[in-house]
């Protein structure tokens, strides 16, 4: 039950609010200007285990900070729960900011947010981050489009299996694919790609702990990438890039030293 003390609004209802914010890929100078603002207004915080989490108690001071965060296979706080947990709190008048890594509405469960809080009266705002699909691949050298090699990319979910019509789909579009979420199917896309028609030696690297201090990349091969993953025991959260455009940083040139001034 929420301690919040009641706001009331002009007809005698309570004026609470939900936010959902998206937190970027996990780096504190990634976050938005605006989802900075919000925090710092927020009277709760509910938020997940991946974006700007260890930062709260200076970006929403006022706050009282809720962790519902999900790890693989581990959901402490079901689905159904938070929202049950934001409404109550909003319904008592408390502006509660529900705070998920990236942006809301890729691969989170934002819609579903957002219609719970729709559903029960609630004024709702949504402001979008900066998805890992695009930041983490930027942060280790890898755009996920380049002129004269793709000019189209595709970003799919790995937290469960991807039917064979799904991978027939990509292996055909001769494009990027970054897939978020899918270290635990990692052996079953690259077999299925393969399958597919994708050729072995088509580059593709792995981004570990993106944005972040610990962030590490690996280059390797569709025909490699499972067991180099294994050999180097990569786990999430990880960004896998598939594509041409995973080899580019390889063959950037190395920056030659500034010959140093000779001195008359």
């Amino acid at each position: 039950m929420s301690t919040e003390p009641s706001k009331q609004s002009r007809g005698g209802l309570p004026s609470g609010r939900v936010s959902l914010v998206g937190g970027g890929p996990g780096a504190l100078d990634l976050l938005t200007l605006r989802a900075a603002r919000v925090l710092s207004e927020a009277d709760v915080v509910f938020y997940d285990r991946l974006g700007p989490g260890k930062h709260l108690s200076e970006l929403a001071p006022q706050a009282r900070l809720v962790d519902v965060g999900k790890t693989p296979g581990h959901h402490k706080v079901s689905q159904r729960e938070i929202e049950q947990r934001m409404i109550e709190a909003a319904s008592a008048g408390a502006h509660v900011v529900r705070l998920k890594g990236g942006d809301p509405y890729v691969f989170g469960r934002g819609y579903e947010e957002v219609h719970a809080a729709r559903a029960a009266g609630l004024e709702v705002d949504v402001i979008p981050g900066l998805s890992s699909s695009i930041a983490v691949p930027a942060a280790a050298g890898i755009p996920v489009t380049s002129r004269s090699v793709t000019t189209s990319f595709t970003v799919i979910s790995g937290h469960d299996p991807l039917s064979d019509e799904q991978l027939t789909h990509l292996a055909a579009l001769g494009s990027t694919i970054v897939v978020l979420m899918g270290m635990g199917t990692l052996e079953h896309t690259c077999a299925g790609l393969l399958r597919r028609g994708l050729v072995a030696s088509t580059p593709c690297a792995i981004i570990e702990q993106g944005c972040t201090e610990s962030q590490r990349s690996l280059h390797s091969t569709l025909g490699s990438l499972a067991a180099d993953a294994r050999a180097h025991r990569c786990a999430n959260p990880a960004v896998i890039v598939i594509g041409e455009v995973a080899a580019l940083p390889l063959a950037l040139p190395e920056i030659q030293p500034v010959p140093a001034m000779e001195v008359a």
